[in-house]
């Protein structure tokens, strides 16, 4: 018989909390890391000091869920993602079917909520739609209740669970409406009772279906940026406000306000940007030798070419890889995916010749706005949307395990610029 997220992770969790008190007890000692004067004038880049397991970001490799090498992913369901994240394993058809069941009895969006928006300035950015939206929605927290009325710590992820499902069943609801209402394409869409989670959020938006293909990319784009360790601004903001026990709709809410920073959540309009300039300035598709002379332009200039390079990965992003065969799979004429798989074959060879960048290969933003420019979505302020209702689920699924084995809160140590010279001698 199939059992239910939280019976799932019933089982799971203290065989979790066994292991990481194991784990203190025997090694709580043992260095696992040193930081440089760099780094920590460098945002502690590189140092080793939390610990998430829902994915890991390997250079030569991507990013890998549970154990799994993204590109083995691509297929599936964002839903499954989610149970994987959670449990590190894909849920079987049964379980899948009950948690999608589950999921679709969170998806009522309070009426409150569209008020809200609808009172927002017409100029507000989506992005604070999004944020302001699920921020208001903390009225619905069962974590906030049940700590009011007292419970036990080892009982924290149990509301958090509740909270995680009311974000994740909402919030692609709320992200479509925004997207209508903020841009006029009409009436705000109800959601199916029969689509799956990635399909409904492209129907909601009202986008053509075109034989499937949309709810296709959809899912596709939903599980490419589902998570990408804990490290990076949104998910590390969302577990330090977490920490505090604050709950899910504070938490969540204050992570995607740090995907909101452009240099976080604005990559793949940047790159989507330099590729339409591409394109404007040779009057269409642009030749692979025309490419390699834009290129070149743009790197004399003083500018990078966008999408190409990563802090981490040595290697092309396995989830542009995705995105490249889906394209060639479904649009391959379209001129604007042309020229980006075009970009793709020049713009690494530019790169390896001047020598400077330390990664040449394009990173997942290089090719998702072509994507999503395809099939109708051409407001580039809105892709920041698209990429919180995925990372939501990274960061929801970090969130419930964090609660789940009693993460501390995060107080790293500060120290002064006089600190720093006395112990450098300088």
């Amino acid at each position: 018989m199939a059992k239910t997220l939280k019976e799932k992770l019933g089982e799971l969790i203290p065989r979790l909390r066994e292991e990481r008190a194991t784990i203190l007890k025997d090694f709580g000692e043992t260095q696992i890391s040193q930081v440089s004067v760099a780094q920590a004038f460098g945002g502690m880049r590189g140092v080793k000091g939390m610990i998430c397991d829902t994915s890991v970001v390997e250079p030569d490799k991507g990013l890998i869920i549970r154990g799994r090498p993204i590109m083995e992913l691509k297929d599936r369901l964002p839903e499954e993602i989610f149970w994987l994240l959670l449990t590190g394993n894909l849920p079987s058809a049964d379980e899948l079917a009950l948690f999608q069941k589950e999921l679709k009895a969170h998806g009522e969006v309070p009426n409150y909520i569209w008020k809200v928006l609808k009172a927002m300035p017409k100029t507000s950015h989506p992005m604070a739609m999004l944020d302001t939206a699920i921020l208001s929605m903390e009225n619905e927290s069962a974590f906030r209740k049940r700590y009011d009325e007292g419970m036990a710590k080892t009982e924290y992820w149990e509301p958090t669970l509740e909270d995680a499902m009311t974000i994740l069943g909402t919030i692609h609801t709320i992200a479509a409406g925004i997207y209508r209402l903020k841009y006029k394409k009409g009436d705000i869409i109800e959601p199916s009772k029969k689509l799956d989670w990635g399909a409904d959020y492209a129907r909601m938006l009202g986008l053509p279906p075109k034989k499937g293909e949309t709810y296709a990319m959809m899912r596709l784009y939903l599980v490419l940026h589902s998570d990408h360790e804990g490290g990076n601004v949104s998910a590390n903001t969302c577990h330090t406000v977490g920490s505090a026990l604050s709950d899910p709709f504070y938490a969540v809410s204050a992570g995607l306000n740090g995907l909101a920073g452009p240099l976080h959540g604005l990559a793949n309009q940047e790159c989507l940007n330099w590729v339409l300039q591409t394109m404007e300035k040779f009057g269409g598709a642009p030749s692979e030798k025309q490419i390699e002379d834009y290129a070149w332009e743009t790197l004399n200039s003083g500018k990078v070419i966008p999408g190409y390079g990563h802090a981490v990965l040595r290697v092309t992003d396995p989830r542009f890889a995705a995105f490249n065969a889906f394209g060639k799979k479904y649009l391959a004429k379209d001129p604007v995916f042309l020229t980006v798989d075009r970009v793709f074959t020049v713009v690494p060879k530019v790169l390896e010749k001047q020598g400077k960048a330390k990664n040449p290969w394009p990173n997942v933003d290089a090719g998702s706005g072509a994507l999503l420019y395809h099939y109708g979505i051409k407001e580039f302020e809105y892709y920041t949307v698209l990429f919180s209702v995925s990372r939501a689920m990274g960061m929801l699924s970090q969130l419930v395990l964090n609660r789940a084995l009693g993460t501390a809160i995060t107080r790293p140590k500060s120290v002064s610029t006089e600190w720093i010279k006395s112990q450098t001698g300088k």
